[in-house]
């Protein structure tokens, strides 16, 4: 094995230079691919397969691992890694780049950079910079200017394609602010975003008292809500289940974990038609004690208290189970020194047991709130929720940070409103941050070990 620098100098180096290998050859990859396509002009609705820019970059990025293992022998050491960062750049690193920069975009599904297909208009002739097309070009490009001044179109032939911009359109004729690159036959608008700032930002607080301190609020409950229902009925089974002369005891952990051991989605499913409220066997049941039957699921505020009460039978076991964990590592010389003394049961419970189980319970706790703050598979899977008045429709009664995110993401102004949803992607970061730092700060992660 080669040496290395030491320490985290070492560790940085090696990233660096496997990274940026990874980065040259996907840069490669991607102008050969391109080279390829001018080369070798093939029909536009054929064109060349996306794999081959992967294949291309593997063909440059062998030779730069053997050069670099060459030049830096104790890299080879770190190879092993490269499948992991490879994975951490495309799934980890390019999406927070992506979302950051369309944060600042009016990026949505009117303006994804994409040709609108429905404005096609047929090139009759071209003319040095001018375009001529049947009709008025204004009308058939739908452009946003009176005169099309600044709009970015694509001209396309059977085999080529390019991108270029107008500088007027008047009548039938469009004048370009460069000659095309060859003759076109057919000319589409593109539908461009723009970068706007922090402008989305504004967007969002200037909602925050209809829209983003109540669903950061309900978000909050949530999470913390959401481990209070779980950890205490686990930690109570757990207590109980330790219970050495408990007959059956071993029947009872395996009935309870079951609901540990269904899929979330079937889970939420059974819940839900549970809780309907015409059909649903629990509102049927309150009907035959002459109850009336509670809106689960259509009023805001009772389908909150649904959500907690799915939480609770999602999350008890993993608290049962914790709780019996822990309870195995307290020497049972402790209780019987406690017993020796004259403690009773509760005062075992207090003195002992409880602050034995605070030092290990209170990461899980830390833990199970930043996980319960992202949730999204239990609110998105328990279906459409009751309106609040004065929210669009993407932040509902139920809707936490992350689902708000999401909807406005893939279900606004043309179901692609990635500007906005980035947006409020970056702040639900920042607020995870945060916890995470408190996490370290109770659990002493970052402190150092002397």
């Amino acid at each position: 094995m080669h040496r290395s620098p030491p320490g985290a100098r070492g560790f940085l180096i090696a990233i660096g230079l496997l990274g940026g290998a990874l980065t040259v050859a996907a840069l490669a990859g991607l102008l050969l691919f391109w080279a390829l396509q001018a080369a070798f002009p093939r029909p536009v609705e054929e064109g060349y397969p996306g794999y081959l820019i992967l294949i291309f970059g593997t063909l440059v990025l062998i030779p730069i691992l053997v050069v670099l293992g060459r030049r830096v022998p104790y890299l080879t050491d770190w190879y092993y890694l490269l499948p992991a960062i490879t994975f951490l750049l495309a799934f980890t690193v390019f999406p927070i780049i992506l979302t950051t920069y369309y944060a600042f975009t009016d990026y949505t599904g009117l303006r994804n950079g994409k040709p609108d297909r429905s404005t096609e208009t047929t090139i009759v002739r071209v003319e040095g910079r001018q375009l001529f097309v049947e009709g008025n070009a204004h009308d058939l490009l739908r452009c946003d200017e009176p005169d099309c001044a600044g709009q970015a179109l694509e001209i396309t032939t059977r085999t080529q394609r390019a991108r270029v911009r107008v500088e007027q359109a008047s009548g039938g004729v469009i004048t370009l602010t460069a000659p095309p690159p060859f003759p076109p036959t057919l000319v589409y608008k593109i539908n461009e975003f723009r970068f706007i700032g922090f402008r989305n930002f504004v967007e969002i607080f200037s909602r925050a008292g209809t829209v983003l301190i109540p669903v950061l609020v309900w978000n909050i409950i949530f999470a913390a809500g959401a481990v209070v229902v779980g950890a205490i009925p686990g930690l109570i089974l757990g207590l109980m289940l330790n219970n050495k002369n408990l007959a059956l005891r071993g029947f009872y952990r395996t009935a309870l974990i079951i609901s540990w051991a269904i899929p979330v989605v079937i889970s939420v499913q059974i819940f839900t038609a549970m809780l309907n409220v015409q059909f649903g066997p629990i509102n049927r049941l309150l009907g035959l004690l002459g109850a009336y039957p509670i809106p689960w699921l259509t009023d805001p505020e009772w389908f909150k208290v649904s959500a907690l009460l799915i939480c609770l039978w999602l999350s008890f076991p993993y608290w049962m189970t914790a709780t019996l964990g822990a309870l195995s590592t307290i020497p049972d010389d402790v209780y019987e020194a406690a017993k020796i003394d004259g403690a009773n049961g509760f005062q075992t419970l207090t003195g002992i047991t409880l602050p034995l189980l605070r030092q290990p319970f209170i990461p899980l706790l830390l833990g199970s709130f930043a996980y319960n703050f992202n949730n999204f598979g239990l609110i998105y899977l328990m279906g459409p929720q009751p309106g609040v008045e004065g929210r669009p429709s993407t932040a509902q009664a139920g809707d936490i940070l992350i689902t708000w995110a999401y909807k406005t993401a893939f279900q606004a102004d043309g179901g692609q409103a990635y500007g906005l949803g980035g947006a409020i992607s970056i702040l639900i970061f920042f607020l995870t941050m945060a916890i995470s730092l408190i996490n370290f700060r109770f659990t002493g992660a970052l402190r150092e070990v002397r």
